[in-house]
């Protein structure tokens, strides 16, 4: 196992995942009104499944789509 290489507080090694929770905040969970905790769990995988995994183009990955990078590499 290998410590996370910033100090304690600094998101630089968790820049991604900070990423994606601001934009799943953002686009997914905040201009919705759920009424259920599984309303909200539809909301957030329909997002993920539908739209952020297939088609959105992410800068780690070279601007390709998180399926297409899986394709390309044979992981699929």
């Amino acid at each position: 196992m290998r410590p996370s290489l910033s100090a304690a507080g600094n998101g630089c090694d968790h820049a991604a995942m900070e990423s994606f929770w601001s934009t799943l905040k953002t686009e997914a969970l905040q201009p919705n009104d759920f009424q259920t905790h599984q309303q909200a769990r539809l909301a957030i995988f329909d997002d993920i499944e539908t739209f952020d995994n297939p088609k959105r183009l992410h800068s780690a990955l070279g601007y390709q789509s998180p399926v297409a990078f899986e394709r390309k590499r044979g992981y699929e």
